[in-house]
């Protein structure tokens, strides 16, 4: 596990390099949470080593002048990206699909969470500008 996520930050800060913001899901306590995880599919939600990625992402960010943010994970792939309603029903684990019960917008669960996650990112930089 080490080397892929050694693997994947490297691509990741080489690929997008000096100036890049990541926005990353804090994820302290995950593992306390997917321990509820049946038997045949722990290995694959817990096995992974979320802080050991995010600590290498973030070395190898600093290393080329990218910053990290690790914001609240709480209900990102559950808002809705285009008319922000956010509702538990509005993501289906199973098929990992999300349509909002609002304005019907259909993607991929994981989708909606990066799309959520970049605007957390965008406020983020709006909020240090315009405080700067």
């Amino acid at each position: 596990m080490q080397d892929v996520n050694h693997c994947i930050s490297k691509a990741l800060v080489e690929r997008y390099g000096k100036n890049t913001l990541f926005v990353l899901e804090d994820l302290t306590g995950v593992r306390q949470a997917t321990e509820k995880v049946s038997v045949n599919h722990r290995y694959e939600m817990v096995s992974w080593a979320f802080y050991d990625l995010r600590q290498k992402i973030e070395y190898k960010a600093r290393k080329h002048q990218a910053k990290v943010i690790a914001v609240d994970p709480t209900y990102t792939s559950q808002t809705c990206p285009k008319c922000g309603h956010t509702e538990k029903a509005n993501r289906n684990k199973k098929t990992h699909t999300f349509c909002c019960k609002t304005c019907q917008y259909t993607t991929n669960d994981d989708r909606v969470g990066a799309m959520n996650l970049q605007q957390k990112g965008i406020e983020y930089i709006v909020e240090v500008t315009t405080n700067a």
